[in-house]
């Protein structure tokens, strides 16, 4: 079992701790990297990023699928500046917005791939090809823009580690600066919630540029000495026979995940039977109450719902191991976390009231980067508040009611409606817009959007326009032409009634 002293004085490197000989990093078509190798390898990359003239404070874009070569480079770019992780499905006028958003200075991809990302990035970025050796450690090559090398000092706990983006319905996606000291704060608090160690080997099925699969399963991992095996993103048909071969002791996944794979379960029988998960852990959106009672019976393993966000570096709350107390259709208790409930006014409220759900923790941000309007909604008196609705119970369990934000949800892909409407505004047929959620029975909400015309056009050539500039799921599944848009008192559109005055259910 690892023997890791946490301490505020840390960057994640302190965490990479795992025995020399154990191995750290499984790809299915790639070497194993023990974690002795993970630590050179790593040593070698920062080495090579700060001969190309990238230091602390550079933002460094990343654009690849989920691989090993994704994990080396986002360790490596956290370590050397600033990792900017991006969706590599992106359109090019997302990477555009990304790029510029976050002042990347460089962008770095596998050859021959995501074409978009490099057609977007401006001629003074650099870029830089990460290439995977045949003994399974990376190498980098810069292919584009001036090297200046330079020596820099190992990131300290305050330095920022890497930049997400949240999305909002008021604005467009805000930056989430994670320092790392939120990311050490984090990989803690998860350890000790699932009790993990270096005995464990976790089959990491989240994209590595959401904070689920950075944190919730990568760092964690890795940083409890276990085993992190990493296929080329999650396919359900693959992923009965990746648990036969790799016997991984737990996975973490979003809700449409679990329903796929427990949908295979019974063609694989034999497999789940020689191969039983600790435990199984959920998060990213609800799941409910009847997938968790299947799941558990089919795969006879404890099912965890979890409660996490990108502002909080992933996890703020969890249903815990046995022997203690799941309640299905809850998201837990605090791990390392204070939750609160909060009323408009800024008030905390007592036990068992419903309000908005605030919390605290080291793992929590600072605050949004160069965003004091969105600081001074959401940061308040040290607590950060979630935009989520819920109570709290006697025994300290969170269940959440619904989202107050307008954001939509698919199937834990989140979705700011303002970039959908601004697209579909864009159509020279379309006069307004309003894209709103959806109730869907697996996806937990999809995406439709309603709008006004003033020339002539159908909803598939509107969904073609969608899909010209935004990533799949992103493009509306149902586009409702209508004579109006309803609007309160004020003329202020109503997004949230859509659903329900169009008599939309699951």
């Amino acid at each position: 079992m690892i023997n890791l002293t946490f301490t505020d004085s840390m960057n994640i490197f302190d965490l990479l701790t795992g025995e020399n000989d154990r191995s750290a990093l499984v790809a299915p078509d790639r070497a194993t990297l023990t974690h002795q190798q993970l630590r050179d390898n790593l040593n070698h990359l920062v080495s090579q990023l700060q001969q190309f003239g990238l230091q602390s404070g550079d933002r460094i874009a990343i654009a690849m699928p989920n691989s090993s070569a994704m994990v080396l480079t986002f360790l490596a770019a956290t370590l050397c500046a600033t990792a900017a992780p991006l969706n590599p499905k992106y359109k090019t006028e997302e990477f555009a917005f990304y790029y510029e958003d976050t002042q990347a200075k460089a962008l770095i991809t596998l050859p021959g791939t995501v074409e978009d990302a490099i057609a977007a990035a401006p001629s003074e970025m650099q870029l830089i090809h990460a290439i995977v050796q045949s003994d399974g450690t990376l190498t980098f090559e810069l292919v584009r823009g001036e090297a200046t090398p330079i020596t820099s000092p190992s990131p300290t706990e305050d330095d920022i580690a890497m930049i997400l983006h949240t999305s909002g319905t008021t604005s467009r996606p805000k930056r989430v600066p994670i320092r790392h000291r939120n990311l050490i704060a984090s990989a803690r608090n998860i350890i000790e919630a699932y009790q993990l160690t270096s005995e464990d080997t976790t089959l990491c099925l989240m994209p590595l540029f959401h904070i689920h699969g950075l944190v919730g399963c990568l760092l964690s991992t890795l940083a409890s000495g276990g085993t992190l095996v990493c296929p080329n993103g999650f396919n359900a048909l693959e992923f009965w026979q990746l648990v036969d071969r790799f016997r991984p002791t737990w996975y973490s996944a979003a809700p449409t995940m679990h329903q796929m794979i427990l949908a295979r379960a019974s063609r694989n029988l034999e497999i789940v039977k020689a191969n039983p998960f600790r435990f199984i852990r959920s998060s990213s959106a609800p799941l409910p109450p009847v997938i968790i009672e299947q799941l558990e019976a089919t795969l006879n393993a404890p099912v965890l719902e979890s409660y996490s966000m990108t502002e909080a570096a992933h996890l703020m709350s969890t249903n815990p191991l046995p022997p203690n107390v799941r309640k299905p259709g809850t998201v837990g208790i605090g791990y390392g976390v204070a939750v609160g409930i909060m009323d408009e006014a800024g008030t905390l409220l007592s036990q068992g009231s419903l309000g908005e759900v605030v919390v605290k923790g080291a793992n929590v941000i600072d605050g949004y980067e160069n965003n004091p309007t969105a600081n001074a909604t959401a940061f308040v008196d040290g607590w950060f508040r979630t935009g989520d609705q819920g109570t709290i119970d006697n025994d300290g369990y969170l269940r959440l009611t619904g989202r107050i934000k307008e954001l939509i949800n698919r199937g834990g892909e989140k979705i700011s409606p303002l970039e959908v409407d601004d697209i579909l505004l864009r159509h020279p047929a379309v006069s307004e817009a309003l894209a709103f959620a959806v109730p869907h029975k697996s996806l937990g909400e999809d995406i439709h959007a309603a709008v006004v015309l003033k020339g002539d056009v159908t909803e598939k050539e509107l969904k073609g326009h969608c899909a010209e500039s935004l990533s799949d799921f992103k493009v509306p599944n149902q586009i409702h032409i209508l004579d109006q848009l309803p609007r309160g008192a004020t003329g202020k559109l109503q997004r949230l009634s859509m659903a329900k005055l169009l008599k939309i259910e699951a």
